[in-house]
């Protein structure tokens, strides 16, 4: 009856809106005016070469999402496998990919995490800070690096036009409370946000309790030639990991901590020379029994220290950029690397315990860009190459070709087309885990994938359809693998081929029927995966088959209920292949077709903006992860307060 009465109400809004013209407001969304990513020397939307989603400041401020990983689950190519709420411990995987082959950006600066794909989504940003985010499908490796296998997403966060402050309380299940704020201050030439954040909760299932914080600063300077930022990040997260990595315990527990301190800088002469500095660090604490630390724990710190220096020039025949990038990662352990001798351990305490590091490791990598992008009336084409050197990695210099082609054969349409091939070093738990259940290999190869995609899109007067196809061929790919008579899994090498289809469809409303219109958006979107392991053994089990997202739709939708009261509901259906051994009930479960509802009620003032949601509104249960009970219905009230 409720979908009757908006259907008819959006029916009566349409008749109104060509009745009424002198009431209706429109506005335009000049996204030909904003660089995406896809190429090292940035390009205008409409002029891209790769399909690239954009998740918008619009759709962040009416989704239900407490966190970036949250966000990410509206993208149908994005797999976001969450271990608890709030986007504590997030696995995020694009197109059929891994958590490992992601390079995740904050505002162009990699940040991705060396030791494990499992920290990556670990964020000093709140879901306030986001001005937009970028997703960018397929192998990326001649614009973003070795580790962009699969795919690359860009956290850019808030600029504000204006001085101003933010509060932002809220509470709900589970004795779950946050709260968040922001300062901004802007002047002439500088522009400064500083903002911060806490949340806990104690958990919707077993041992899943967390608290978290987190502070970010991103000052800039913008002047007619010369541009420069800098951003510094702290986030800490400490949080009940149940059975997280095994089913030998129930009681886990994870203490995560990263630094971040970039700085970025751009000459925009005739020759614009963006420059990049950063440095990431990260401590990683994990008990095997949180009541009994002492039986089996791990202490990790990553350092991570990288240069990128791009030059990119507009002349008669394009837009040609060069590059080189510098990135050294090094890890001191309890577990993981090579062993340091007895009588050096005193030098590597660990910070904040009366442990010491007894293992490290460290590995530099060098990477050459070369690419030239022509455009034309109609069509842009860019092509390039990496040339890529890790001194982790056998045989020098190696080279990673690729080529973007987009055609516009009239204003509405755009057909593309790409070919790329690129690299991913192993992570340092790839090569030397040694737990319960588990086992590094020393002796990986790095993974190789040559990349094809097919897409078009079309763009109408308030609507944007977009279709793509893919095949990725995998040489080398890295899996958990238990072999027959073994009691673990451990890594190996084999050749994986995947294939898939993507769909999406977006539907902005107020476009066609004003601000005032009763369905204002509409978003629909499905990916279609499919993976073939060549030569695979057929009596091994391998992780990635066990945990394979085959299907994917996504739906959300944003109406007025009445004056400025809206509502977002979030649909999502996953269909994940494999199954597992249920720890309690002893029995093999498939994870199996399960879906999600979430819905958001805001009424919104200029200064203000209260708020009602629910998450997994079914209260169904379901696993993204072997024995990890994801938890029932959510509530969550709030309030924003801006000034």
């Amino acid at each position: 009856m409720r979908k009757l009465i908006i259907l008819i109400a959006a029916i009566w809004n349409v008749a109104e809106a060509l009745h009424a013209q002198e009431s209706k407001t429109t506005y335009e969304m000049n996204l030909n005016e904003t660089e995406v990513i896809g190429t090292r020397a940035p390009l205008p939307a409409d002029k891209a070469v790769r399909l690239v989603q954009v998740i918008t400041k619009q759709e962040i401020e009416a989704s239900s999402a407490n966190s970036v990983n949250d966000l990410l689950k509206l993208a149908a190519g994005v797999d976001v496998r969450q271990r608890g709420g709030f986007g504590i411990q997030t696995d995020i995987g694009v197109n059929g990919g891994t958590e490992d082959q992601l390079t995740i950006l904050l505002n162009g600066i990699n940040i991705s995490n060396p030791h494990t794909g499992h920290l990556a989504a670990d964020f000093p940003v709140n879901v306030d800070d986001i001005e937009r985010i970028e997703v960018i499908e397929g192998g990326a490796s001649r614009v973003y690096g070795c580790q962009a296998f699969a795919g690359a997403v860009n956290i850019v966060t808030r600029t504000e036009k204006k001085s101003s402050a933010c509060a932002h309380l809220q509470g709900g299940s589970y004795g779950s409370f946050g709260a968040n704020a922001h300062v901004s201050l802007k002047t002439n030439h500088f522009n400064n946000r500083v903002s911060g954040g806490y949340a806990r909760s104690d958990g919707g299932t077993s041992n899943d309790d967390f608290n978290k914080g987190n502070a970010y600063w991103n000052g800039k300077y913008e002047s007619q030639l010369f541009d420069a930022t800098l951003q510094a990040g702290l986030s800490t997260m400490n949080y009940g990991a149940n059975t997280f990595y095994g089913t030998g315990s129930d009681s886990q527990y994870e203490q995560d901590r990263r630094y971040l301190i970039a700085a970025q800088a751009e000459y925009k002469g005739r020759i614009h020379v963006p420059v990049q500095l950063y440095w990431n660090r990260s401590l990683d604490h994990y008990v095997w029994w949180r009541d009994n630390p002492a039986a089996y724990q791990n202490f990790h710190q990553t350092n991570v220290y990288g240069a990128n220096l791009n030059a990119y020039t507009t002349w008669a025949l394009g837009k040609t950029a060069v590059g080189v990038e510098f990135r050294r990662e090094n890890i001191l352990s309890t577990r993981l690397g090579k062993e340091i001798p007895e009588d050096e351990q005193h030098k590597y305490k660990v910070p904040g315990w009366d442990e010491y590091y007894k293992y490290k490791d460290g590995r530099s990598n060098v990477s050459l860009y070369l690419e030239h992008d022509i455009l034309f009336e109609h069509l842009t084409l860019s092509f390039g190459v990496l040339a890529n050197h890790n001194t982790a990695v056998e045989g020098g210099m190696k080279f990673y070709p690729g080529i973007d082609l987009a055609w516009r054969p009239a204003a509405k349409w755009k057909f593309y087309a790409s070919f790329n091939q690129s690299l991913r070093t192993p992570t340092y738990t790839d090569i030397y885990y040694n737990g319960p259940g588990l086992q590094g290999n020393a002796q990986l190869n790095p993974e190789k994938s040559t990349d094809w995609h097919l897409g078009a899109s079309y763009t109408g007067d308030f609507f944007k359809v977009q279709v793509k196809g893919f095949y990725r061929k995998g040489t080398d790919m890295i899996d958990w693998v238990k072999y027959p008579n073994d009691t673990f899994y451990t890594t190996a090498n084999s050749d994986i081929d995947n294939i898939g289809a993507e769909a999406l469809g977006t539907f902005d409303f107020t476009r066609q029927w004003g601000l005032n219109a009763l369905l204002q958006r509409l978003t629909l979107g499905y990916c279609y995966n499919y993976k073939y392991r060549v030569d695979a053994e057929q009596a091994a089990k391998y992780a990635s088959r066990m945990t394979f997202l085959r299907h994917k739709f996504v739906a959300s939708c944003n109406h007025r209920i009445f004056s400025k009261l809206t509502a977002q509901w979030d649909f999502t259906l996953k269909n994940r292949e494999g199954d597992f051994e249920n720890a309690l009930t002893g029995e093999h479960q498939s994870y199996g077709t399960y879906a999600t509802l979430d819905l958001k009620m805001q009424w919104a003032e200029p200064h203000y903006t209260f708020y009602v949601q629910a998450n997994n509104l079914t209260n169904h249960p379901y696993y993204d992860y072997a024995n990890v009970k994801q938890p029932g219905v959510w509530y969550t009230a709030g309030v924003k307060v801006a000034l």
